[in-house]
C-alpha cells in the first residue's frame, strides 16, 4: 500500500508541476486553485507512505522520479528540449531509484511499532502541551 500512496503523490505533484505554465504564474486563479489542491493532495498522500518507509527513502524517490516525469513530460507537451546530457543524467535518476528501491530496508509491516514511534515523538515534543 506503500507504494500506492507513493505513487499517487508523485502523480499529483507532477500534474500540478506540469499545469504551471497554465496558470500563467498564478494570474489565472482555476488553474491555480487546482495546482494547490494537487499540491496539498500530493504531500497529504506522501505523509501516508511514511507508515511504510522512511522519510529519505520517500523523499529521494519522490522528488527524483518528479524531476525525472516532469522533464519527459515537458518534452511532449511543450517541446521543450531535452539534450543528451539531459537524458543520460535522466536516466541516471532512474537507476538512482532503482538502487535505493533495492538497497534500503524493506517495507514495515508492523504498524505499531511505527505508532509507537511517533507517540513517543509526540511525547518528546511540546506540540503536545
Amino acid at each position: 500500500m506503500g507504494y500506492v500512496y507513493l505513487f499517487l503523490a508523485i502523480l499529483f505533484e507532477v500534474t500540478g508541476t506540469l499545469m504551471l505554465p497554465i496558470s500563467k504564474n498564478f494570474t489565472k486563479p482555476i488553474p491555480s486553485v487546482i495546482i494547490i489542491a494537487l499540491y496539498i493532495l500530493s504531500t497529504y498522500l506522501m505523509t501516508f507512505t511514511l507508515d511504510y518507509f522512511p522519510l529519505g527513502i520517500v523523499y529521494a524517490i519522490w522528488s527524483a522520479l518528479g524531476i525525472a516525469v516532469v522533464a519527459i513530460m515537458s518534452y511532449f507537451l511543450y517541446s521543450q528540449s531535452l539534450q543528451w546530457q539531459a537524458v543520460v543524467g535522466l536516466a541516471l535518476v532512474i537507476f538512482g531509484v532503482i538502487l535505493i528501491n533495492l538497497y534500503s530496508s524493506p517495507p514495515k509491516n508492523d504498524n505499531e511499532s511505527e505508532l509507537k514511534s511517533r507517540d513517543t515523538f509526540m511525547e518528546m515534543s511540546d506540540l503536545n502541551k
